[in-house]
């Protein structure tokens, strides 16, 4: 991959550029749909800044920070590697970061599609009933 663009046209900024409000940043690259989740997100202390847990929206990240954030049944770590102006399309998002995060495990919890189930487990469906009533003579 390429280093990113100037600001300008593409909305990346120079590498040596100061710091970005981190629910800007999360919204830039695309970790939330709004900003305004971003800044519940950072201020409700999902978000880790460098191993710190931080509790404002206002904090500042910089290239080479590292970001732990905790969504829904999912652990991101994500290595800051560009700032950016604007919100640009997915691919664009994808530069600014640097997934470190691990693979996902493997479907433990797997719960079969509805209707379906182990043998033994649940009600009786409509024909265990009748295999039973006619296995007991009731009729």
């Amino acid at each position: 991959m390429s280093a990113p663009e100037p600001s300008g046209a593409s909305g990346w900024e120079p590498a040596g550029s100061g710091g970005l409000r981190i629910d800007k940043w999360l919204w830039y690259a695309r970790v939330t749909k709004s900003r305004s989740l971003a800044q519940k997100l950072a201020s409700g202390g999902s978000v880790r800044l460098n191993g710190d847990k931080i509790s404002s929206a206002s904090k500042a990240v910089k290239v080479g920070d590292v970001l732990t954030i905790t969504k829904e049944r999912q652990i991101l770590i994500l290595k800051v590697k560009a700032m950016a102006t604007r919100r640009g399309s997915y691919p664009e998002a994808c530069l600014l970061y640097e997934d470190l995060s691990p693979p996902p495990s493997p479907k433990a919890d797997f719960r079969p599609a509805p209707g379906q189930r182990d043998a033994g487990a649940g009600r009786p469906t409509k024909r265990d009933r009748r295999r039973i009533h006619s296995f007991l003579g009731d009729d």
